[in-house]
């Protein structure tokens, strides 16, 4: 009988002879693309073949890889899983190198050859979008031999990110910290969110010393690090002809640099919400000192409700319906066809995430346990899932894919609208004050403390690209200082938040973590006008979940009513942390 908690990973391929024979396909296509070298768009004819071989290369390349992350993430002691992960980044690789001379070749056209192109072969006609994108970059692609030289330094680049969780999942020795009850718990980040939760302020004290501390023991290897991945994204972007690292990031998504520092100079400009957030937080929790180890811990005690999984299932339905009936039959789909890996096992990767391949099953991975927490995990990684499956189904494969500033807003929506059920159908002040909560301490996180770490990154770059070197000093003085502009003189800045910036791991991925926070504004934006607007916004949404990456993030974003290129829906995102905390502070002064 199948187990139908588990996902159904085998009907990308049944056996791993039909992996590897798809793999030798995808292969064989790049070496036939590798052929065509010189040859690739000398006639309207010889690019439409380069085109539909190339797309038919990356669905099988694609599929490869989502297949062999996720066999080897289900178990990843099984040896045979490893081999098949480590086989297909090497696979990647090669074919990477195959076939790229492409760019620099194409680059030798002109948007006025395709155009020519296209009136001697119409079919030629659907990449028109691709074509002005593509000769858009022609200043950034280098000759062949430099873009296979880059396809090696980039892999070499990635061996930061390597360093850094080998250092700190594999080498770093974490100290065990006693609880009030004298329990001993090792300050590692495996438990990071429990122990921040504990209600003893020294426990928590202590236990963020403990983790930071350690990371303060390395902070000399650890800044060497990241100031090596830093050049490196400066050394790539300049090797490009970009004018910095961060221009090269945000062109990849068509991002104007001006939302960048939009995002910056409207949160720097409001962070008085966050300071009272800070405040209030301290006078409830009775504490003399606020350090950030106590921006965690519960202000109400939660009901411990554990949910099952079929409760969770109802309630996701019940929260998203507002989005249409074909929008909750699709996740009953996702249930009844085995989308979903749902419960921990031995050696399957923690956390949570959504995958998947053109056409495919959009697969989610979870960890659930039946928290709270782990209802709402279901509804985001729901999301992500939703508009993977609408804009595949909707746009051929070469638009399928949404841009990575696009891919937060769906997920983020599905929690908000959650959120709002589950408040307007509790009856208990007790879970409204949860929820509430919820919500300030989700926007704390994803909003406020996304946007101060992408300020953080633009201050490390600018550095290094004026020549100034990256020490230990100098990344801790940045963090400190950020802390204190976000968070206010209420909260306690110490030597161990300065060095706080050395465990974030996003910081291996360039100028990625922006877009938390304008993915939950975005979402706030839309989930404000479908709360008020109806049904207009509502279709408005679905038809943005039909776009993928048709047009540009910022005018697809358009089609859902948000302009992200104002500073409007950051607004609204800092007032609805603005209503939610007057909310809570009236609920819970009330008799």
């Amino acid at each position: 009988m199948e187990d139908m908690t588990r996902w159904s990973l085998r009907d990308m391929f049944p056996c791993d002879e039909d992996w590897e024979k798809t793999m030798q396909e995808a292969l064989a296509l790049a070496s036939s693309l590798e052929a065509k070298k010189g040859k690739l768009a000398v006639s309207a004819a010889a690019l439409l073949q380069t085109a539909e071989e190339y797309l038919q290369m990356q669905e099988k390349l694609y599929r490869l890889m989502v297949f062999a992350n996720s066999n080897f993430d289900q178990d990843m002691s099984d040896p045979v899983a490893k081999k098949m992960y480590e086989n297909a980044q090497n696979y990647a690789t090669a074919i990477g190198e195959k076939i790229s001379f492409m760019a620099p070749e194409l680059m030798q056209y002109s948007m006025e050859d395709f155009e020519r192109y296209c009136t001697e072969e119409p079919k030629l006609e659907i990449y028109r979008r691709y074509a002005q994108d593509f000769f858009a970059r022609k200043e950034h692609v280098l000759n062949p031999e430099m873009e296979t030289l880059l396809v090696r330094m980039n892999d070499m680049g990635e061996s930061f990110s390597k360093v850094f969780e080998d250092l700190v999942v594999n080498d770093m020795e974490f100290p065990m910290i006693r609880t009030l009850e004298g329990e001993e718990i090792r300050a590692n980040e495996a438990n990071y969110a429990m122990a921040l939760e504990n209600p003893d302020p020294v426990f928590r004290r202590d236990y963020y010393k403990g983790l930071l501390g350690t990371y303060q023991k390395y902070i000399n290897t650890l800044s060497s690090i990241h100031y090596g991945s830093v050049k490196n994204d400066c050394f790539t972007a300049k090797s490009r002809k970009y004018t910095s690292a961060r221009a090269a990031a945000l062109f990849a998504n068509h991002i104007p640099e001006e939302v960048y520092d939009n995002l910056l100079k409207t949160v720097r400009e409001n962070v008085e919400p966050l300071h009272e957030y800070v405040a209030f937080r301290k006078k409830m929790l009775g504490l003399d000192t606020f350090y950030f180890s106590d921006l965690f811990v519960p202000l109400v005690k939660d009901s411990a409700r554990k949910y099952t999984y079929e409760e969770a299932q109802q309630i996701v339905l019940k929260a998203t319906a507002v989005l249409g009936e074909d929008y909750t039959k699709l996740i009953q789909k996702a249930f009844d066809e085995r989308w979903i890996d749902v419960y921990p096992r031995d050696a399957k990767r923690s956390g949570a995430y959504s995958t998947g391949a053109y056409r495919t099953k959009p697969y989610i991975l979870l960890n659930f346990t039946g928290t709270l927490d782990d209802v709402f995990t279901l509804a985001h990684e729901l999301g992500h899932s939703m508009h993977s499956w609408f804009s595949g189904e909707n746009q051929p494969m070469i638009y399928a894919e949404y841009s990575i500033f696009c891919a937060e807003v769906a997920s983020t929506l599905n929690e908000q609208l959650l959120s709002q059920w589950l408040f307007e159908n509790s009856t208990s002040k007790e879970e409204k004050l949860l929820l509430l909560c919820k919500r300030l301490d989700d926007i704390r996180s994803t909003f406020y403390r996304q946007t101060m770490f992408a300020d953080f990154e633009y201050q490390t770059h600018k550095l290094v690209e004026s020549g100034e070197p990256l020490v230990p000093e100098t990344l801790c003085g940045i963090h400190r200082s950020l802390n204190e502009l976000y968070y206010g003189s209420e909260m306690q800045v110490d030597d161990y938040l300065s060095c706080e910036w050395a465990r974030i791991p996003h910081f291996y991925t360039a100028f990625y973590v922006y877009q938390y926070a304008t993915g939950i504004a975005a979402s706030t934006a839309i989930a404000y006008r479908i709360f008020t607007e109806g049904e207009k916004a509502v279709a408005d949404y679905r038809k943005f979940l039909t776009t993928g990456g048709s047009d540009h993030p910022i005018n697809l974003l358009r089609i859902a009513g948000v302009d992200m290129a104002s500073p409007e829906p950051i607004l609204n995102t800092i007032n609805t942390f603005k209503k939610t905390l007057s909310q809570l502070k009236e609920l819970m002064e009330a008799e």
